[in-house]
């Protein structure tokens, strides 16, 4: 990685890191205005300190009467911090609810993380360790889990940092705007090693990158490995349209309303998959019986994405 010349890493003083990614331009606005806000409160509270200290120091020939009350200044300096704490926060939530919702054309990536390693994986099924090549100008969805303890998936450049934990999956996504090798590193201590988990996101034109997403070794997409872990583990035995087992139909199920035997309604989204297939019996569809056996330790965490994906393909097919 040392070898790989680098806009973000590059030789001389930089106030700021290389913005290379479309939410970076936000995040360091605002980081720049909480600098410059809380800059001039400590500077005026400074001068302030320093002024008192020299007209009330002890000996001073000042006037010591204790002022009269001054309700309208009382209450305009509890106001306006108050109206700036809510713009600040109206400002990052904006921002933050922003990057929870990427693009629906967003290109799809699943990472997988383990002590020390990023192992990712493109939807045509191209593998790659502490690596990802992305396009310029095009957005990135990364969808994310551990295999062991909590990790926490870091771009500097990018600006964008998410926690990734094991049993669970996390998502963000990013749009590059610079050409280069930007640094991954993994910014959760994670174990004896966790020095060096680092990588490196790797920004291509569209055209390259569309070369180097063919060039891989042929392979199954997700999709296809996904559907034939379906069919060889038994789940289409139970699941499809022409069985004779009463069991809730997956095409479609992904991203739809599901109500659910206690009364309570989810939206089969990826985690809700991911415990229908290892903890079956947590939440039991409405009108089936809790008899569904548990995958947990069967598949790996590569498998379950595939699956997670195929059945996320059935509803982009059957959808308008």
């Amino acid at each position: 990685m040392a070898a790989d010349t680098d806009a973000a890493l590059s030789s001389g003083f930089h106030l700021m890191d290389a913005a290379a990614s479309t939410q970076a331009g936000r995040t360091d606005a605002i980081f720049l205005a909480m600098v410059l806000l809380c800059g001039t409160v400590a500077l005026v509270l400074l001068v302030l300190v320093v002024l008192f200290s020299i007209r009330y120091r002890r000996g001073s020939h000042i006037d010591r009467t204790p002022p009269r009350e001054l309700r309208g200044i009382e209450i305009a300096w509890t106001i306006a911090p108050l109206l700036v704490f809510f713009g600040i926060f109206g400002w990052a939530a904006r921002d933050f609810v922003t990057l929870a919702d990427p693009p629906a054309d967003a290109l799809p990536v699943t990472v997988v993380a383990k002590q020390w390693m990023w192992k990712l994986q493109h939807r045509n099924g191209r593998r790659e360790i502490n690596e990802l090549h992305v396009p310029l100008g095009e957005p990135v969805v990364v969808t994310m889990t551990s295999e062991d303890v909590i990790h926490s998936f870091f771009i500097p450049a990018f600006r964008i940092k998410q926690d990734v934990l094991p049993g669970r999956y996390t998502r963000l996504w990013f749009t590059a705007t610079q050409l280069g090798n930007f640094p991954l590193f993994c910014s959760e201590y994670c174990g004896s090693e966790h020095s060096q988990m680092i990588g490196r996101v790797v920004v291509m034109t569209p055209a390259d990158y569309g070369r180097w997403l063919a060039g891989g070794p042929a392979q199954p997409s997700m999709g296809q490995y996904g559907f034939a872990l379906f069919r060889q583990l038994g789940c289409s035995g139970c699941h499809d349209a022409r069985s004779t087992i009463h069991a809730p139909l997956l095409d479609g199920i992904a991203g739809r309303t599901t109500h659910l035997q206690d009364g309570r309604t989810v939206v089969a989204d990826a985690n809700y998959l991911r415990d229908s297939i290892l903890v079956p019996n947590k939440d039991v569809v409405a009108g089936f019986e809790p008899v569904m056996p548990s995958y947990a330790g069967q598949v790996s965490e590569e498998d379950l994405g595939a699956l997670i994906d195929y059945l996320q393909s059935t509803s982009k097919r059957d959808s308008p």
